[in-house]
């Protein structure tokens, strides 16, 4: 395993790039950038088509900098400065645990000082560049296109938020031990949290913008999809623990790599398992037994369910009914997955599954609903007209 990229590339290639990144977290950033890309191109696709038009907004330009401006750009500036030089003066102990040195105090004076001020700078130049003394409020048209990087942002915000709070209530032994701290990690991750609590947010965020949030779930239905499979790759090449139940017959496809039916993920991120003999250093266990790589499964159903939706959305012109098809796949998906997956079993109405399990039962079902509802409000506008 490769708990960060410098480990990684050392791996691959045989060189030493000392870089303060970790696999789990470059893969996740991956998987926002490839959403991103799909999202945008789905939303110029569907205007292109006519499917969505652009909203006016009231847009103020000019006037005087206000003095809470330049306090922002400020306090922005001097906390990446801050943060900044203590990393560059202190390379190695970033590179050995950048999350510590994020989330911790420590930080450089002149640097987050020098930052600030020049983030003023910056905010006033182009302040005197516009040239425009006197305030005005213009009308201008925005397409949904161009609010992508919001909606990325909104998403991935609140998505992680509820991805954390999804995942402490499944662990909460764990949360309770040491709550700031379980917080703090960027560890601990659940996506149905994170897909409902993103949904719920943007939905809000559409109605003010003026967007529609069907045709906007169709066209996020690929992005969603694929940057949760390529987050997935990031949970495998890390070993973060998310890893499936030991294989009870490994040498059943012996030909495959046994990084594809029964790994034991030496080096992994979790420090699960026995130490491996003559290894020196923080990350030196491998797991007993080889386990299922449901992580690696799910990037690979993540890519075929995405190849599908962008194959079935030029034959299916119902708002609405591609997000519902995803929904239906999304579930499927992990339903099965969780067969084979490490996971905390819960009993509820006598039937025990995975919490992941039931609320896979609950976003099929919601797709199946809202498929029914969009197509069935779709006919009967369709009929008045």
């Amino acid at each position: 395993m490769y708990p960060s990229l410098t480990d990684m590339i050392r791996s691959i290639t045989g060189i030493n790039l000392p870089l303060p990144v970790q696999t789990f977290g470059f893969f996740m950033a991956c998987g926002f950038a490839v959403g991103a890309f799909l999202l945008y191109n789905s939303l110029k696709r569907q205007e292109r088509l006519g499917m969505i038009g652009p909203s006016k907004v009231q847009v103020t330009k000019g006037g005087p900098l206000s003095p809470l401006d330049l306090l922002v750009s400020f306090v922005v500036g001097f906390v990446l400065g801050y943060k900044l030089l203590h990393g560059l003066l202190n390379y190695s102990a970033c590179v050995a645990d950048p999350q510590g040195m994020v989330l911790s105090g420590q930080g450089n004076w002149i640097g987050g000082i020098l930052m600030g001020i020049a983030m003023v700078a910056q905010k006033w130049y182009q302040h005197k560049q516009e040239n425009m003394p006197k305030a005005i409020t213009v009308e201008e048209e925005i397409w949904p296109s161009q609010r992508t990087g919001d909606l990325i942002m909104i998403a991935a915000t609140s998505g992680i938020i509820g991805a954390k709070l999804l995942y402490h209530l499944e662990a909460w032994d764990e949360f309770t031990a040491d709550p700031v701290g379980a917080l703090l990690s960027f560890s601990g991750l659940t996506w149905y949290g994170g897909l409902i609590g993103a949904t719920a947010v943007l939905y809000f965020y559409c109605r003010k913008a003026g967007i529609s949030m069907r045709r906007l779930a169709d066209a996020a239905a690929p992005s969603l999809i694929m940057g949760y499979g390529i987050g997935r790759l990031g949970c495998h090449f890390s070993g973060d623990g998310c890893w499936g139940i030991v294989n009870p017959d490994p040498d059943r496809f012996s030909f495959l790599p046994d990084w594809l039916w029964a790994y034991t993920y030496p080096n992994n991120v979790s420090v699960d398992g026995v130490q491996i003999e003559g290894c020196e250093g923080k990350y030196c266990r491998e797991l007993p037994q080889g386990v299922y790589p449901t992580a690696l499964y799910e990037f690979l159903m993540a890519s075929t369910i995405t190849v599908i939706l962008l194959t079935l959305r030029s034959r299916v012109e119902t708002a609405g009914l591609l997000f519902a098809i995803y929904l239906v796949f999304n579930g499927l998906e992990r339903f099965f997955i969780e067969f084979v997956r490490v996971n905390i079993p819960y009993t509820l109405f006598g039937i025990t599954l995975t919490m992941s399990q039931f609320i896979a039962i609950g976003i099929m079902l919601c797709g199946l609903a809202a498929a029914a509802y969009v197509l069935r409000t779709t006919n009967k506008s369709s009929a008045t007209v």
